[in-house]
């Protein structure tokens, strides 16, 4: 029973057994913010690779989550990543843009999937390949799980960026997050360029 439950390979081992090959993970990292894009990753690992230390990335320090992104671009057999910018998140709302990045996530692969492993219970609909949705897939999935890791990391590199160009913001204490902080410096300076104006921008009081 223990090992069913921290075993990362029964979902892609089960889809192995119905006949896909070559299986994908998704997942997305920037739902929450104030600003900002969300990213989504897709990730193809070699059936059965074992990678110490990997799990949801929410609970990996960013110390852990940069070791492990080298790890999975070097032991991957395909990768990558994509995003949806704040105008689209505007526009589409962010559930929609975050399936968005997951649709581009995938499309960029070198590699094609027969089955995509989707993190949530969202299926993002994409182009003549199938898909399985998996609540907290991230935390139950080895696949989910390296794409969890390389679309929180992608996120946060792009928002250490966007700290250097709107330094009053402080985006590097909090990465857009909607946290006390962040309230107070959009109280004081109001919404940058990279602000998801869809969102509620004023703290409650």
């Amino acid at each position: 029973m223990k090992a069913a439950q921290t075993d990362l390979w029964i979902w892609e081992r089960e889809a192995k057994a119905e006949g896909f090959s070559v299986i994908c993970g998704v997942d997305e990292a920037g739902r929450g913010p104030l600003a900002g894009p969300v990213y989504a990753a897709a990730v193809i690992l070699p059936f059965g690779e074992e990678i110490a230390g990997l799990n949801d990335s929410k609970k990996l320090s960013e110390r852990q989550r940069e070791s492990l992104y080298e790890e999975i671009h070097a032991r991957a057999l395909a990768y990558a990543t994509a995003s949806a910018d704040e105008h689209e998140i505007d526009e589409l709302n962010i559930l929609n843009a975050a399936l968005l990045a997951m649709r581009r996530a995938v499309a960029a692969l070198s590699l094609r999937p027969e089955l995509v492993l989707v993190d949530g219970n969202r299926d993002p609909g994409f182009p003549d390949v199938s898909a399985r949705t998996l609540v907290k897939g991230d935390a139950r999935s080895a696949s989910i799980a390296a794409a969890s890791i390389l679309a929180k990391v992608e996120r946060d590199r792009f928002m250490l960026q966007m700290a250097q160009r709107y330094p009053e913001y402080q985006f590097a204490r909090h990465k857009g997050y909607p946290t006390a902080l962040h309230y107070e410096l959009l109280e004081k300076y109001g919404p940058c360029p990279i602000h998801r104006r869809s969102f509620r921008l004023e703290k409650r009081r």
